[in-house]
């Protein structure tokens, strides 16, 4: 629920895209952005920037 929450304006059949948020907001908690108010600008920056493919 807390991910459907944060992932709101991505598809539920985007795994790509639901990974790329919920790891960046992953990463922003570990770095001590822990509040509520960190979440949206998160998100957005997350879905701002293009997911790259590595080899």
């Amino acid at each position: 629920m807390v991910v459907d929450d944060i992932c709101e304006y991505v598809s539920r059949y985007d795994t790509d895209g639901l990974t790329n948020v919920v790891s960046k907001i992953l990463k922003a908690a570990t770095q001590g952005e822990t509040s509520s108010d960190s979440v949206p600008q998160v998100r957005r920056d997350a879905l701002s920037k293009p997911l790259t493919m590595w080899r």
